[in-house]
């Protein structure tokens, strides 16, 4: 069951092609580096397209980039730099901070600069039907009113729309509801060649055309996602365009993500208070960073706090802890566990049940340990291929329990202090033991003695 944003109800989940699934996810616009608000979505399509996959559905899973719009523009001018060096240079450090975290890359990656032509056929497909027209500014316009069921996915009718939205007061426009197709060129901006002369394209007709000309074996999206906020009216304007040009429904399922607040405040750029993924990096690890994205469902608002990031880090924590000292069988899952799983996530990707279905798993294994390595390490197996579909619980645990070493101290300073105590002790000198306990404990580091010999170590 997935919550369709259209009909704002669960329904079951059933492709248009049997076993294979179409899912086009609205991407980035390359003018700036990506935000934690930006992960927040990408990881949940993530985590979709890695459940649907799990589960065996073959997906042809499109992220599309905007590579031209009035911001780009705007950043180009800003820099005084060509938008193709903008665009290229922002989509190369998307790319490295999506990998960072660990984001598989979609089946395809279209670019709106590759497919104008595609955008001006469906263009000249809507002003043939007449439901499209030239404005007196030469700008292209969808009108809005010969489209009946505009408003369907927002669910708004466009007299409450007028009334509460600010629209643009445009002469141009024949109403004032009407968006732009196409835009005349100016003067030192980007244009393109077209019937209606030299211009670009607006947003909304990128997404329309990227579908029909990315859709496989079909002509209607099984999916259609992106964050909450471009429901309205970028997704909205899709619909219009689309269902009126080809008369097919654009998407049977509609799915967007919630919002990302810093601190119980709206993430804004106005207010300078969010983060950079990069910048995210640099103190969490990529998988704690997801771990904490995903430990809230996908349509819920997440708050962006230092005190939940580090009660991420502890969650995960407890997983990797029992993956110790184990080496989890691979090719084989416990069916009661499988199942308990999958019941959470088909229930429009309950990824906090999911979760707590992992945490009991922990438990098990832990007091398998003690029992049976043997049924522990069958249950760990079982924990690790769980845990890929969120994109966790994939390294070494003792590389995660342990992170880089604190500042000052390098690992092999922490292995040596290691070795020294050992030695104490087994000289029955305690008192030295226990100063080397404390010292690394005074430099953040928390030593573990393991039952039959050894000791581990890892941050504090």
């Amino acid at each position: 069951m997935i919550h369709n944003s259209l009909t704002q109800q669960k329904e079951e989940f059933k492709p248009i092609n049997g076993k294979k699934v179409n899912m086009y996810v609205c991407g980035m616009t390359v003018y700036d580096v990506c935000h934690i608000g930006h992960a927040r979505t990408v990881l949940a399509f993530d985590m979709v397209y890695r459940y649907l996959t799990f589960l065996g559905y073959d997906v042809h899973y499109v992220r599309n980039i905007t590579d031209v719009d009035d911001k780009i523009i705007a950043r180009a001018a800003e820099n005084n730099e060509g938008i193709d060096a903008l665009t290229t240079r922002y989509t190369a450090k998307m790319h490295e901070d999506l990998a960072a975290l660990g984001v598989l890359s979609p089946t395809e990656e279209p670019r709106a600069t590759a497919y104008i032509p595609a955008m001006l056929s469906l263009i000249d497909t809507l002003v043939q039907k007449g439901i499209a027209y030239v404005g007196t500014d030469g700008d292209v316009f969808y009108s809005v009113r010969s489209f009946p069921e505009y408003g369907k996915l927002s669910h708004r009718c466009l007299e409450d729309m007028q009334a509460g939205e600010r629209v643009d007061v445009n002469t141009a426009k024949r109403d004032p509801m009407d968006f732009v197709l196409w835009k005349k060129a100016k003067d030192g901006e980007i244009s393109w060649p077209s019937s209606y002369g030299e211009g670009r394209p607006g947003w909304h007709i990128e997404c329309s055309a990227m579908v029909k000309q990315t859709l496989k074996g079909g002509e209607t999206l099984d999916i259609h996602g992106g964050g909450f906020d471009l429901q309205f009216p970028h997704h909205e304007n899709e619909i219009a365009q689309s269902e009126a040009a080809y008369g097919k429904k654009f998407a049977n399922l509609w799915m967007h993500a919630g919002f990302i607040n810093v601190n119980d405040e709206k993430m804004s750029k106005s207010l300078k208070n969010f983060e950079t993924i990069e910048a995210v990096l640099s103190k969490y690890p990529a998988e704690v960073i997801r771990f904490f994205l995903l430990s809230s469902h996908y349509r819920s608002g997440v708050n962006y706090t230092e005190e939940n990031l580090e009660n991420a880090h502890a969650s995960l924590e407890r997983l990797y802890t029992a993956l110790q000292d184990l080496k989890p069988k691979s090719g084989w899952m416990d069916p009661e566990v499988k199942a308990s799983f999958i019941k959470a996530m088909d229930d429009d990707f309950n990824t906090p049940a999911a979760m707590a279905v992992l945490f009991d798993l922990a438990r098990e294994i832990n007091i398998a340990k003690m029992e049976d390595t043997g049924v522990a390490e069958g249950l760990a197996g079982t924990l690790v291929q769980l845990g890929n579909i969120f994109g966790v619980l994939q390294m070494d645990p003792k590389v995660f329990l342990q992170g880089n070493a604190p500042e000052g101290l390098s690992v092999k300073e922490i292995e040596d202090l290691i070795e020294k105590r050992e030695r104490a002790r087994a000289d029955k000198d305690f008192k030295k033991s226990d100063e080397i306990r404390k010292e690394l404990a005074d430099k953040g580091v928390l030593l573990e003695d393991i039952p039959g010999g050894g000791t581990r170590w890892k941050q504090v």
